[in-house]
């Protein structure tokens, strides 16, 4: 098992195809804030990945927990309604918390269906933003400090990067309704669903304004994504969601799209390693790439200006599938950019900040916000040295840290930044290389 994140998760085998319809496979996708498991349940081996996630608002909707609960256990006993070109996943709950304690929110009294980072789609109308409206229109401050701050909504983000399809259940209104910016895809699958359901189609959820829905956070990586709302807030419509997965299995190939490649400052990236880029701040964050992609019999990588993305195969279908390699740990042993002495940990942990023992330093101040809203551990890694002074040009003077996986660099004008540990580690490379050309002095 991994702690990262603030949550744990095994990482599970990866199932192989057959000829034969493979067994269900029930697995930990990760935990919650409070330490409660969020599990998974897989039918079928196939490339389109299609996701049902139940129960986003906790207590207030448990229905939908009962309702994916029954889905599965119809689906184990005939798991022939699962194509051979699909993998279905069901999550019975993506937060357990809110049903233990009893609301809509998570331990955290965030709603976590608006917390997910929508600005990265092409309607501003549906961005991110803390003060939110929710049930009944009530509004409140509870979208999250930052867009994808909570765990769980973290979670969604790593499962979900190479998904086909999602289909994200709740109650009680009687209609499905699509992700926004009319992405066709979920169009599409919205109006099938709502038709083998018997439910209304609504292009929009049409009854207040929905900022940072994990349905436009999906619509906007290219996943087909819906809403579908059942009518009641306390039975699960079993024979509806039934018909109404069942139609969306037989279509699957017209209905779930596979995830498409990618093209950065002319350089093609894969399809999975682009949503990852895009979901996690694109150019601003990890610069253009640098290079083609590479393949491996282990997996795709790709080197940016800042990081080098890589997708391990042994990891499809958990959080860590999609992950920065980790160039900051080589870069570190030689503390190539200055800093002498900055890699004596604390033998104390700071009064303020967050501590890591497993490397004896910490994160403070505006490192640790960038840290924090970049993606914490799964995308940076840990701290393997303190914030230092770089003496090595004659520039704005600036602070460092080295991470895993990056290079923080701050200056008051800046901010913090990534520094270009892609440009570095693909320059080393090439030095390396015997047919490097030499240079003569």
């Amino acid at each position: 098992m991994l702690l990262l994140g603030g949550f744990v998760f095994a990482a599970a085998p990866v199932p192989q195809a057959s000829a034969t319809a493979a067994a269900p496979r029930e697995f930990i996708v990760g935990y919650s804030a409070q330490g409660r498991p969020i599990s998974a349940v897989q039918f079928g081996t196939g490339p389109r990945k299609l996701v049902v996630v139940g129960n986003t608002h906790g207590a207030p909707e448990a229905n939908t927990y009962r309702l994916t609960l029954a889905l599965i256990e119809h689906l184990r006993a005939h798991p022939e309604l699962v194509p051979d070109s699909v993998r279905l996943f069901l999550i019975p709950t993506v937060n357990p918390d809110g049903m233990a304690i009893g609301w809509r929110f998570d331990a955290a009294g965030v709603d976590l269906n608006r917390n997910m980072n929508t600005n990265i789609d092409a309607c501003p109308e549906n961005d991110w933003q803390i003060t939110v409206q929710g049930a009944y229109g009530f509004i409140s401050d509870t979208g999250g400090p930052y867009p994808d701050s909570q765990v769980e909504s973290q979670l969604v983000r790593a499962f979900l990067i190479d998904a086909a399809g999602a289909i994200f259940l709740h109650s009680n209104a009687g209609l499905v309704f699509p992700a926004a910016c009319e992405h066709q895809p979920s169009i599409r699958l919205a109006e099938v669903y709502a038709e083998a359901a018997g439910y209304n189609y609504s292009r929009y959820w049409p009854f207040y304004h929905i900022t940072g829905g994990m349905h436009d956070w999906a619509g906007g990586l290219g996943i087909a994504a819906i809403t579908p709302e059942l009518v009641t807030g306390d039975q699960i419509e079993f024979e509806e969601n039934l018909a109404a997965l069942s139609a969306v299995l037989d279509q699957a190939d017209e209905l779930l799209p596979l995830p498409e490649d990618g093209e950065v400052a002319g350089v093609p990236v894969p399809a999975t390693i682009y949503r990852y880029w895009r979901a996690l701040g694109g150019e601003e964050r990890f610069g253009v790439p640098i290079e083609p992609a590479r393949s491996s019999a282990t997996g795709v990588s790709q080197t940016f200006q800042h990081v080098r993305i890589g997708l391990q195969h042994a990891q499809r279908d958990t959080l860590l599938y999609v992950q920065p390699e980790p160039l900051g740990v080589a870069a570190a042993e030689g503390l190539a950019y200055g800093g002498a002495g900055a890699r004596t940990p604390h033998e104390q942990p700071p009064s303020e900040g967050i501590f890591f023992p497993e490397t004896g330093y910490s994160i403070n101040g505006n490192m640790r916000s960038f840290w924090l809203r970049g993606g914490g551990l799964t995308v940076f890694g840990l701290p393997l040295s303190h914030p230092f002074q770089d003496n090595s040009n004659s520039e704005q003077p600036r602070t460092l840290q080295y991470f895993e996986r990056a290079l923080f660099s701050y200056t008051a004008e800046t901010g913090v930044q990534l520094k270009p540990l892609g440009v570095r580690t693909l320059a080393l490379e090439e030095l390396q290389q015997p047919n490097a050309a030499q240079m003569v002095r």
